[in-house]
This record gives C-alpha cells, sequence and structure tokens, in this order.
C-alpha cells in the first residue's frame, strides 16, 4: 500500500497535469459570445455600480463574476491573457480543493482508490466545455472549488461530532465560502445540501476499524444515533449559518433575476434531460465524446457514438454491480448521486426548454462541471466504506492468481479511459478553435488603433461574433469602449470607416434609400445662412439613418442637423469642399439643418439617407 506521502505527491502531480492541459487548452482559445456582453457592460458602466453587479444575466445573478470580468476588462480590455489567467487560478483552487475533500472523506486509507476519485474529476469531459468558455468558468469553477471545500469541512465537523477546538472557525469559512460561490453563481445553492447529504453519508461508518478485514457497526455503541442526527448534530453550526444564506440569497435572486421569463416545456425538458445524461454523461465515463461539432456561432456539441453510448452504460452497470457487492451502504450513495446528476440538470434545462431548443444543447455538456464533483464525492465515499463480507471472502479467498489479471486490468482501463478524455479534449480544443473571435478582435484592434484620428459610427459586431439578440453589447463601442487606442465613437464623422467581418479597417459607404436634393446656390454662393430643410426625394420612416451630404463652408464652424421626431445633433463642419456623415434618428421628408456659428454659410450638394456598408458593396 502506499504511503500518504506518495499518494499526495502524485495527486500533486495529477493536479499539474490536469493544469497544464488545461493551460495549453486556455491559451489556444479566445472570447465568445457571453464573454463580449460581459466586457461590453464591463466597457459603459461603473464595475462598482449596483446596475453592472446586480445585472441579471440570462437569468443568472452573478455580481462575483461581473466584478472579476470588470476587473480583467479595466486592466486589459479585449485583452485574452488576462481571462485564461483567471481560468487556472479558479481551476487550481477547484482541484486542490477536491483532492482536500477526497483526503477527508476516505480519512487514513487514503491510497489509490482515492487517486483514482481524483483522477476522475481531474480528466473528466464534464468539466472541459465549461472551462474553456471564461463566462461559464467564472461561474462553475468557484462552485466547484467550493462545493468540495463545504463538504469536506461538513465531514470534518460531523466525525468530531461538534467537539473540534477549531469548529467555530470552520463554519465561519465555510460560510464565507459559501457566499462567495453564490456571488459568482446562483447555482451554488445546491452546495447545502449536497453537503448535507455528503456529511450523512460519510457518517454511517465513522467508527469503523481501519482493518478491512472486520466490518464496523454503523453507529457507536456508546452513542446510538443514526447517520442522520450525526450529521445534523455534529455539523448543526454549519448547518444553521448555511440555511441562513441559503434563504437569503434565494429571496435576493428571485427578487432581481428574471430566470423564469420566457416560454418553456415539460416535454422538451424531459427530452433535453435525456439526451444529456445519455449523450454525455454516460459517454464521459469512457472519456467521450471523441467527436466535437460547432455550428458557429453555437458552441461545439458533443457526439459519442452509439459503439461508446452502449460502452459507457456497460462500464456504469459494472461500477454498479461491484459498488453495491463489495461495499457497505453503496446503494444509498448510488441513489442520492443519481438523483443529482439527473435532478441538477432540471432546472437549467427548464429554463432553456421552449418549442424551439434543439436538443443538441444538452450535448455542450457546459452544465455538468457540478455533476462531474457530485460523482467525485461519491467514488470517495464509496471507497472510503467498510467492505461488505463478499467482499471480506474476496479479499482473504486466498486466491491470489485470480486476482492478479483485475490488478493489471483496473488501472489499464482506468489509464485508457484517461488517454480517451485526452483525446476528447484535443477535438474539442479543435472544434472551440473554430471561431472567428479571436481574428476578428485582433484585427479590429489593431484597424481601430490605426485609424484613430477620424471618428467612427457605431456598428454591430459580425453575426458570427454576436447576434444582435444580444443587443446593445454586440456594438464595437460596448465591446472596445475601454480600448485606449481607438477613434471616438460618434453621430458624425468626416471620414466613413466601417469595420468589415474580418475585423479590417476599410471605406465605408451610405446605401440610397433615399437621395438629398443639392441646394440652390453654389460654393460661390451659398444658401444656407440660417434654417433651412434639405429636400428628400421620399419619406423615410422612423429609423436610425445615417445622411451622407457633399456640402462647401466658407468658415470653419457648426451646424445642428435633424430629422422630424428626432434629436438635433451638432456637426463640425470645416472651410472649403467635404463631406459630412451624421446619424440621426427619426423620419420625414427632409433633413433639417441649421448653422450654429455665427457668420457661417454653406451650400449643400447631393447626399444620400440610408444605411452604412463597405464602399464596395455599394457602389
Amino acid at each position: 500500500m502506499l504511503s500518504r506521502g506518495t499518494v499526495s505527491s502524485v495527486a500533486i502531480a495529477l493536479i499539474l497535469i490536469q493544469l497544464l492541459v488545461r493551460g495549453w487548452l486556455a491559451a489556444t482559445g479566445n472570447f465568445y459570445w457571453d464573454d463580449l456582453v460581459l466586457i461590453g457592460r464591463a466597457s459603459t458602466m461603473p464595475i462598482l455600480s449596483w446596475d453592472y453587479l446586480g445585472h441579471s444575466h440570462d437569468g443568472h445573478f452573478m455580481p462575483a463574476a461581473f466584478l472579476v470580468a470588470g476587473l480583467s476588462t479595466v486592466i486589459a480590455p479585449v485583452n485574452w491573457l488576462v481571462p485564461a489567467i483567471s481560468m487556472i487560478v479558479l481551476q487550481a483552487l477547484a482541484s486542490l480543493s477536491v483532492w482536500r475533500m477526497i483526503r477527508v472523506i476516505a480519512g487514513p486509507r487514503v491510497g489509490l482508490a482515492a487517486l483514482a476519485a481524483l483522477t476522475f474529476y481531474l480528466f473528466s469531459p464534464m468539466t472541459v466545455p465549461a472551462f474553456a468558455w471564461w463566462a461559464a468558468a467564472l461561474n462553475t469553477l468557484p462552485m466547484q472549488a467550493a462545493m468540495a471545500w463545504i463538504v469536506a469541512d461538513a465531514v470534518l465537523l460531523t466525525r468530531a461530532r461538534g467537539r473540534r477546538p477549531d469548529a467555530r472557525m470552520i463554519v465561519i469559512r465555510s460560510t464565507v465560502v459559501f457566499v462567495v460561490a453564490l456571488a459568482f453563481f446562483e447555482k451554488s445553492l445546491f452546495i447545502l445540501p449536497v453537503a448535507f447529504v455528503a456529511a450523512v453519508l460519510a457518517a454511517r461508518y465513522v467508527d469503523r476499524l481501519d482493518d478491512d478485514t472486520q466490518t464496523a457497526s454503523d453507529t457507536d455503541p456508546e452513542r446510538p444515533d443514526s447517520p442522520l442526527i450525526r450529521a445534523f448534530t455534529g455539523a448543526r453550526a454549519l448547518w444553521v449559518s448555511l440555511g441562513i444564506v441559503f434563504v437569503v440569497w434565494t429571496v435576493v435572486f428571485f427578487s432581481v433575476s428574471d430566470a423564469t421569463a420566457g416560454q418553456h416545456s415539460a416535454t422538451q425538458t424531459m427530452r433535453l434531460v435525456w439526451r444529456s445524461i445519455n449523450d454525455a454523461v454516460i459517454p464521459s465515463l469512457v472519456g467521450g465524446p471523441w467527436e466535437w461539432e460547432r455550428w458557429v456561432p453555437s458552441p461545439p456539441m458533443g457526439f459519442p457514438p452509439l459503439w461508446m453510448i452502449v460502452l459507457g452504460w456497460v462500464v456504469l452497470a459494472a461500477l454498479v454491480w461491484w459498488s453495491v457487492s463489495r461495499r457497505r451502504g453503496a446503494v444509498a450513495v448510488l441513489v442520492c448521486t443519481a438523483v443529482y446528476v439527473v435532478g441538477a440538470q432540471i432546472p437549467v434545462l427548464w429554463n432553456r426548454s421552449s418549442a424551439n431548443t434543439a436538443l443538441e444543447l444538452a450535448q455542450t455538456m457546459r452544465y455538468l462541471p457540478d455533476a462531474a464533483v457530485v460523482l467525485t464525492i461519491a467514488i470517495a465515499v464509496i471507497v472510503a466504506s467498510p467492505p461488505t463480507a463478499r467482499g471480506v471472502a474476496a479479499r482473504h479467498s486466498g486466491d491470489a492468481e485470480a486476482r492478479r489479471p483485475a490488478s493489471v486490468l483496473v488501472p489499464l482501463a482506468g489509464a485508457l479511459a484517461v488517454v480517451s478524455a485526452i483525446i476528447s479534449l484535443v477535438s474539442f480544443s479543435n472544434s472551440w478553435r473554430d471561431d472567428p473571435t479571436g481574428d476578428y478582435l485582433a484585427n479590429a484592434k489593431r484597424s481601430l488603433a490605426a485609424g484613430q484620428d477620424h471618428p467612427m459610427f457605431d456598428q454591430s459586431l459580425p453575426l458570427e461574433v454576436l447576434l444582435p439578440v444580444a443587443y446593445p453589447n454586440n456594438q464595437i463601442s460596448h465591446t472596445f469602449g475601454r480600448v485606449r487606442d481607438r477613434p471616438d465613437f460618434a453621430s458624425t464623422t468626416d471620414r466613413l470607416n466601417v469595420l468589415d467581418k474580418a475585423g479590417n479597417m476599410v471605406p465605408g459607404a451610405v446605401t440610397p434609400a433615399r437621395t438629398v436634393r443639392p441646394g440652390r446656390g453654389s460654393c460661390s454662393r451659398p444658401e444656407v445662412h440660417g434654417p433651412r430643410r434639405l429636400v428628400l426625394d421620399g419619406p423615410l420612416l422612423q429609423w436610425r439613418w445615417t445622411v451622407a451630404v457633399s456640402y462647401c463652408a466658407d468658415m470653419d464652424g457648426d451646424v445642428d442637423m435633424a430629422l422630424d421626431g428626432g434629436r438635433t445633433v451638432r456637426v463640425p463642419v470645416r472651410a472649403g469642399l467635404h463631406v459630412a456623415y451624421v446619424q440621426l434618428e427619426g423620419r420625414g421628408r427632409y433633413v433639417n439643418v441649421r448653422p450654429i456659428t455665427p457668420g457661417l454659410s454653406l451650400h449643400t450638394g447631393e447626399g444620400r439617407v440610408g444605411e452604412v456598408a463597405e464602399a464596395r458593396l455599394v457602389g
């Protein structure tokens, strides 16, 4: 049997390997969808304001995640390095917390089985998609770390029956950890029931003998209380503290969140849950899926082949059989685990269960990281439980030759599962990189820095980067709002430039939805000395229009321009022949112009009213 020091060294080595692999995944990734929404809000709002921190983002209440995103955006706007580092740091905290939890649950029997539980968590494909997506990582990684930490503290208090000298400190730190996790992700509310159930399950054999040749009684003969009572009384202060936080946070969440908005379907929810279990959880038990496909702008979806799904069910059946036949109390652990893995999917999938929701949503696997932690808890509790009578007989049957193949095949199967998981991760990474966002952002930052001498109109990000449903955070003024080297985003400019789909700055033009008739004067005899209407060749509906009008001015100055029913925009003009580009909201048959600078006169030539597009597309 390996010494505790050796086991700890192997565990740290496994964690370092995981962090290296995850570091590579983060380094090859980039921003995606909600990441840009977080950046957009942080670029246009004070990051310490409640309007920013308390915003209900797609039904989530996550002030701490907003704070981290805001700090990252302020420190290094639209720079992937800071988010990537934050993901690695959070993953390290989660992995170390999980190993601590396994050691606490396993007690003095930390060994190969405990390392197997850790390996499952570290390399499970269930935790990969949510890690690679920064916005999701800010939700799930703190929850994973907090769940593992609080479960360990609950088991410590339960086993000590509340008589630990540091019990008060344990309660305080777990409460703080719980609050922090909730501030990142409201789903962390599940930590309380998970910790309580884990404490009850671990309390059943708290007094068992270390020698596997004997079985221990379920309770201490001097204290004939049930595991439920033992868990409740041993960590009573913890449950009270966490319970108060649970209730308060639940009230706050439902008062600020719009999580229940939209259309929902119970039938579609059940289909999504089944797809999540059958096509995501089950293949992950054998390191799958190996095939990931992406329909930009959607995230990658795993498509396991039928043989992998069948193999996953076979492996699950074998693990259930071994657990039930060889470890006492395994049935209760397995039932509780199944309830969580299935039940925890229902709220989030219900929230996305409209009739038009594609079932492939469940195959993105981004809702499963906490399930991986719960499965790890189950493995740790089962391997820490005393053997059944059959298990004792098997260990002392004396048939060493019969046991030798199993001692080789089991580690080999585990190693193959890890290799399979690495294959899945590489495949996921290839699919994750099949996204134009990173290249677009890099090109756009370079282009904006090179073209900062002239104001620029706001425009939408390409559909492949962020859909209009995210408006106004799909506007470049939101994405690049805190970038220092860029042009001002304004409603008027003297040079119309736009970013193309690749993020390169190119000449822009105005589509001819309507044309502006030229004035009756000339550059030598300007006709605009006071308020005047520029006549259009047809009416405009209420909209935000872009006006391009040529003019001759006799001096530098300012004019006001407006459409009927819209606000006035002040436009700087320069002496000589030029073109002014102005974005106006309104309607009507005229563009209203009024010189503001005393003595300013100008002649207006032909112009257009329409939408901004690349010049090569307008002609």
